[in-house]
């Protein structure tokens, strides 16, 4: 009896997970600077940042002076019918009116004499103005408006991007948290019932205790051994889930190594790394969230594209007037007694064309405006509900803290009464079995305490600390 009692005081020690070396911890803020810096979603969302930056240098292209040169020459049974030469200077300005100077030589037998020149060229210098359609507002305009409009719209949509990645990652180190937390109780409690069935097989040796206890012990510690078998393939599969967000920097991924452990404290550092530890809806600006400048944009974007519609029901009146001269070293030989002139008009008579493309315009302003007002209702609603959910996780982590306490305690005394014999094996487990279920949910709910916050995160669109 006496060596059955002294097996038996080894089974007072702390039924709590242990603790390891933090030297081997990969935490939060570590790993999502990871995903942050190498991840290749992260760095595609770069990408479009890019890709709208192109757009916007593509659309001032429009306002790139130009250089044309047009030659053109016939030369039929030894006769040269024409020699062509026409070249020009033009530099577009924001409005409808684009500057102009001209070099024209031509000879010829067969020259149309309209084309005549002096022998040594004639110098034009002059303008062009759109007077009506595509006086105040035209499609290179509305194009470079909204090229910047877009690279606005694109940073906006990046940093959302982003945090969906982040979001992600998150929530697979926080699976992989919980997977970890689960091994340490199956594997603490499987020492436990390790013990408990080779004293209670000793005692049954000795004559204190009969067979049926063996057998209750070992099915006690064959259901243990299953539970870590399961929390371990649980585990095994979480770390390879949060590898797929671990990548080096020229793209290459990595496995985390089996000595590398999630911070067990995370919850002291999670506000931290998401930087909501002072979020107060109270104080949000909806304005800033990044969604709703976005969709401000495209706002925008639209507006532009309205007006341009808007002014395509204008005739289009084009007039052009260039001052000649056949000496283009002398600038006072420019005058207004030799010069050339033009005007162009066109007007459709029902311009249903336009009207058309302007009820469109307008529809799909209306359509964005709309959005963009159920956009900011619906933010507002998601950070309502994650904050009041946040609220409740607080008062349920702190019932099952103290129901985790409380199972402790019965757990303890009822191994005090068994081992002054006034209790059973089969109460014993029954304790056991129900402080562990205790911490599984316990764990199970911090699980969904930190997918809140990483919904909050998401919802918000923060920033991480890198720190």
């Amino acid at each position: 009896m006496k060596k059955f009692l002294l097996i038996l005081t080894m089974l007072f020690f702390s039924t709590n997970y242990a603790q390891e070396e933090i030297s081997n911890q990969l935490t939060l803020s570590e790993f999502l600077s990871y995903v942050k810096n190498y991840h290749p979603i992260v760095r595609q969302a770069n990408l479009v940042l890019n890709s709208s930056e192109a757009k916007l240098l593509k659309a001032r292209g429009a306002f790139d002076p130009k250089i044309e040169v047009d030659f053109d020459k016939k030369l039929f049974k030894e006769k040269e019918y024409y020699n062509k030469l026409n070249s020009s200077f033009k530099i577009p300005t924001w409005y409808g009116v684009e500057f102009k100077a001209n070099f024209e030589k031509n000879d010829g037998l067969f020259l149309n004499p309209e084309n005549n020149v002096p022998l040594d060229g004639l110098y034009s210098a002059g303008v062009s103005v759109s007077l009506a359609k595509g006086l105040l507002t035209n499609k290179r305009m509305a194009a470079l408006k909204q090229a910047k409009y877009y690279v606005n719209q694109a940073k906006e949509e990046q940093q959302i991007l982003v945090n969906k990645i982040l979001f992600d990652a998150s929530l697979s180190y926080f699976n992989w948290l919980k997977a970890y937390k689960e091994k340490l109780v199956f594997t603490s409690f499987l020492e436990n019932a390790r013990i408990r069935f080779e004293g209670t097989k000793r005692a049954f040796q000795e004559g204190e205790k009969p067979a049926i206890d063996t057998l209750e012990a070992g099915i006690t510690l064959n259901s243990r051994k299953l539970n870590l078998e399961k929390s371990a393939i649980y585990y095994t599969k979480a770390s390879l889930e949060l590898s797929n967000f671990l990548w080096l920097n020229n793209n290459t991924p990595i496995e985390l190594k089996e000595n590398i452990i999630p911070d067990l404290e995370a919850k002291n550092s999670v506000d931290k790394t998401f930087n909501i530890a002072l979020f107060n809806q109270e104080d949000f600006d909806i304005e800033n969230h990044p969604k709703i400048k976005a969709l401000d944009f495209k706002v925008k974007s639209l507006i532009v594209e309205k007006r341009l519609k808007k002014n395509n029901l204008l005739p289009k009146i084009d007039i052009q007037y260039n001052f000649i001269s056949a000496d283009g070293n002398q600038i006072n030989s420019f005058n207004s007694s030799n010069y050339k002139a033009g005007l162009n008009f066109s007007f459709p008579i029902f311009i249903r064309k336009e009207r058309g493309d302007l009820k469109l315009a307008k529809i799909k302003l209306q359509d964005q405006q709309l959005e963009a007002k159920t956009a900011k209702v619906t933010i507002k609603n998601k950070l309502n509900s994650l904050l009041l959910e946040l609220d409740s996780f607080d008062n349920q982590n702190n019932f099952t803290d103290a129901i985790v306490r409380d199972y402790n305690v019965l757990l303890k005394a009822e191994e005090r009464k068994f081992f002054l014999g006034e209790s059973s094996l089969f109460l014993v487990n029954y304790r056991e079995e129900k402080f562990i279920d205790a911490q599984l949910k316990a764990i199970k709910l911090e699980n969904k305490f930190f997918k809140t916050k990483a919904k909050l995160f998401k919802e918000a669109v923060f920033t991480i600390n890198d720190d």
